[in-house]
């Protein structure tokens, strides 16, 4: 079975920190791109940073340049979202994602992405 799970979401006050973390199982997530997306409830869906398959590609949607990191970690075949300074915008449900990349690129547009994860809730109130 092929599946991504989100975790390391959670409560955390303004300017705090958390570390998400995507696990695939069912399948090696080498040769596959992943993103990260969230939504806020009455919002829709944004893409927050991607990073292709060999890693040279990374981006960011521009409300989290300076304070969210992403990274792949090839041998526990896992993903991960670093994100500092956090703000009660950036309250929403967190869920990866993995498309086939076979030219080392990443899309924060949903859309070419074909596996989800179910979500993690991030919070950020004081």
């Amino acid at each position: 079975q092929l599946q991504l799970v989100e975790s390391g979401g959670g409560l955390v006050q303004p300017g705090g920190s958390l570390r998400l973390s995507c696990v695939a199982s069912g399948f090696r997530v080498d040769y596959y791109s992943i993103g990260w997306f969230r939504q806020a409830p009455g919002k829709e869906r944004e893409g927050v940073s991607c990073i292709s398959s060999g890693g040279i590609m990374t981006k960011y949607a521009e409300s989290v340049k300076g304070r969210f990191t992403i990274s792949r970690d090839y041998a526990k075949n896992t993903a991960f979202l670093q994100m500092n300074d956090l703000k009660p915008e950036d309250t929403a449900v967190y869920y990866c994602a993995a498309v086939r990349d076979s030219e080392n690129i990443c899309f924060t547009d949903a859309v070419p992405y074909y596996y989800w994860g179910q979500g993690t809730q991030v919070t950020v109130s004081s």
